[in-house]
């Protein structure tokens, strides 16, 4: 079983082929949300539009348009981003500006979208445009991210992007946009020192953003270090996705079982669809989910580390690093260990632009992975192929 489990883990990249092990792990990864979506929804649904398949019917067709923006992605030659990053990157910047005009739509307190017939997310736009803005500025020049005045563009353009966000306000999209910029830098090659600099000068950085961002900020920081003494306030949804997790234990009560995605946690079919899994699941569920994206990362690095050239190797560290930090904020918020950021889990949590840009840069990666110097087997290409590989590396893209 073993043996097999790693015959599929070396099939896919390379010789013009898209990587099959990715393209498993993003469709089970899909599937698996539309199933929980369904789950954790239903009474909700019931609630809010009197059957229970609203948001199923909705997530089956933003699963269907992700799929396909996949498949159109992974056509695509991705070098082509790398001349359209300055374009893409200033879109974004544009449709974030046009969140504070009157095309700007407010839901719970907060002006995250625009409406143009369909709701879009400019903050979710910009995590795709900073990856590939950021990709193409290093791989012109590696040598730009050991120094302080090569890495001040990427920095300049993040730190707008975090105050265009953070004003919406959506402090968790704006850290994300930066900590994927930060990525991109380190991989691109900054020194250590530097690193650790930045590590401490960000966290003192977010701490006085809480502090000085007022009551709402400092309730929400209260709720994470005690969310029980606000039960019934602002720590009332945490408290909830804690039960359902006590609740599901090792095993979880079945699928469909859960308890406290009847009109006791908030929208559990969206931030915090991570807690219904594991109270229908229980921690062997989270434990399957957790895996799948780490072997996810894993095979999205690898792809990266055997890309035909620099662009395509940041690119997918940059995609990398989205998935991860994403993961990691919506894990450590459904347990109490941060602040509510409400950051979604890919693939898993309801909506559509989110799904869409995961779906869409992951289409890319797998765009990438047909020119990875891995043959379908697994093994290094001929002597032949790696010319090849190595006369990409030469000539693929423009300079930014």
């Amino acid at each position: 079983m073993i043996k097999g489990i790693r015959g599929i883990l070396k099939k896919g990249a390379g010789a013009g082929h898209c990587d099959f092990p990715l393209t498993v792990m993003v469709t089970v990864l899909v599937i698996f949300g539309v199933v929980m979506i369904f789950s954790a929804s239903y009474y909700y649904s019931i609630n809010m539009f009197g059957t229970p398949y609203q948001y199923l019917k909705d997530q089956i067709f933003n699963a269907g348009l992700g799929f396909v923006l996949m498949w159109i992605a992974s056509k695509i030659d991705y070098r082509i981003f790398r001349r359209l990053a300055f374009p893409i990157l200033i879109l974004s910047i544009v449709l974030l500006l046009l969140i504070f005009t009157p095309l700007g739509e407010t839901r719970n307190g907060a002006t995250r979208w625009l409406n143009f017939g369909i709701s879009v997310m400019p903050g979710e736009l910009a995590k795709p445009a900073i990856i590939v803005f950021a990709s193409a500025y290093f791989a012109t020049n590696m040598k730009r991210a050991a120094t302080l005045r090569g890495m001040l563009p990427i920095i300049g353009v993040a730190g707008l992007m975090f105050v265009l966000i953070y004003l919406q306000p959506n402090l968790s999209t704006a850290l994300t946009v930066v900590i994927i910029a930060a990525g991109i830098i380190f991989l691109s090659g900054m020194p250590w020192k530097v690193v650790i600099g930045a590590v401490i000068l960000g966290v003192a950085g977010v701490l006085v953003i809480i502090i000085g961002g007022g009551s709402y900020q400092l309730q929400r920081l209260t709720s994470f270090l005690d969310p029980f003494s606000e039960a019934q306030g602002d720590g009332f949804q945490v408290v909830q996705s804690l039960l359902a997790l006590g609740t599901g234990g090792f095993t979880g009560l079945g699928l469909g079982k859960s308890v406290q995605k009847n009109l006791y946690l908030p929208e559990a079919q969206t931030d915090f669809i991570l807690s219904v899994i594991g109270e229908e699941l229980g921690f062997l569920g989270i434990l399957f989910l957790l895996v799948l994206f780490v072997l996810l990362i894993w095979r999205t690095m690898y792809i990266g580390m055997n890309a035909a050239d620099r662009f395509g190797t940041l690119v997918c560290g940059g995609v990398a690093v989205m998935t991860g930090i994403q993961v990691i904020f919506n894990v450590a918020v459904v347990t109490s260990s941060m602040p509510p950021t409400g950051v979604a889990m890919p693939f898993i949590s309801y909506g559509g632009n989110a799904l869409w840009i995961f779906m869409g840069l992951y289409g890319i990666v797998l765009n990438i992975s047909r020119t990875a110097d891995i043959s379908p087997a697994g093994e290094k290409l001929s002597e032949e192929g790696k010319g090849v590989g190595r006369r990409k590396r030469k000539t693929s893209g423009g300079q930014i």
